[in-house]
């Protein structure tokens, strides 16, 4: 991803947390991740988000997807003894379908982007609109979609180790790299 393009998503999160009522102090807004996840289509497959506090206890982030952004499908695995990470996700603003392990959902809202089909398997929705929230168990497949006005999703957890997350789609890379604008 090229930085004026992380550049640009994080000036237009800065402004969505803000109109959402969610105050971040300068050097949070500097730190604002942007995740691509390789895939070089941020605005159909990605997630902005800012962590923090992640210990070896527990971790809090707020999530923001843009208009019918998704999050990849993907689970936390155990690592060592930990079992894997669980995390609530709590909807602040807009909606978000969240989809989870489970009997399938007859007619899902939300729309598996294009050419990445068979790379989401889960198909049991959870709608979410502010001040709803669903937990989200160790080991168990997910993915979410923001509603048509994007979504501010404050997750809570046990301790996020995002490196050994395991996507379906082989493709994803979590951590993102960065590549100056020539």
């Amino acid at each position: 991803m090229k930085r004026s393009e992380v550049l640009q998503a994080q000036s237009r999160a800065t402004d969505s947390f803000a109109t959402a009522g969610i105050r971040l102090t300068a050097e949070e807004l500097e730190r604002i991740e942007v995740a691509g996840f390789g895939l070089g289509e941020l605005a159909v497959q990605g997630l902005l988000l800012i962590t923090y506090i992640n210990t070896e206890r527990y971790c809090a982030k707020e999530l923001l997807l843009f208009p019918r952004q998704t999050c990849p499908e993907h689970l936390h695995p155990p690592v060592g003894d930990d079992p894997g990470k669980m995390e609530t996700f709590r909807c602040r603003s807009g909606k978000v379908y969240l989809y989870v392990e489970g009997d399938r959902t007859a007619a899902i809202h939300a729309t598996v982007p294009a050419g990445s089909e068979p790379y989401y398997t889960v198909f049991r929705e959870v709608e979410l609109n502010p001040g709803e929230q669903y937990t989200i168990m160790p080991g168990v497949k997910h993915w979410f979609q923001a509603g048509e006005e994007g979504a501010i999703v404050s997750e809570f957890s046990s301790t996020s180790r995002d490196k050994f997350d395991i996507f379906t789609d082989p493709r994803v890379e979590r951590i993102p790299v960065i590549v100056e604008d020539e």
